[in-house]
């Protein structure tokens, strides 16, 4: 398994389906018994249904204009990191979304497990500085 292919996959994937709240070309880049943490003190989505519900409640009143991920970081141990900017409009309000998302991969190139760390803020903007590092 090519770790860059999987990652590169994975952003591209997730870029057009948040667009389009694609659930399931979503579930699609994850392992059965995959484990989610969509902030850090939330209690973790294990496995591909508590996904999908996870999802399908985070996109309910979102309406998304613009979606963008950075190249991912590849790392050891078959891990990848990305940033993501969501540019949305939530009940008449427009927001955007900014943080990262850590993932790991298996020998299929599914994700076993992941992390988002994310901010929010009123209006459409960029963050400070560059988009993503790279």
């Amino acid at each position: 398994m090519d770790t860059r292919a999987a990652a590169e996959r994975f952003v591209a994937v997730w870029e057009r389906a948040w667009a389009s709240h694609d659930v399931t070309a979503l579930l699609e880049l994850y392992a059965e018994t995959c484990v989610h943490r969509s902030m850090p003190f939330r209690e973790p989505h294990r496995g591909r249904a508590e996904l999908e519900g996870y999802l399908r409640w985070s996109f309910a009143a979102e309406r998304v204009t613009d979606v963008r991920f950075s190249p991912p970081v590849v790392g050891a141990d078959r891990v990848a990191v990305a940033e993501f900017r969501v540019l949305s409009e939530e009940d008449g309000a427009t927001g955007t979304l900014a943080g990262c998302v850590f993932v790991r991969f298996d020998d299929a190139g599914l994700a076993v497990e992941s992390r988002d760390y994310w901010h929010t803020a009123e209006g459409h903007q960029e963050p400070t500085g560059r988009t993503f590092l790279l």
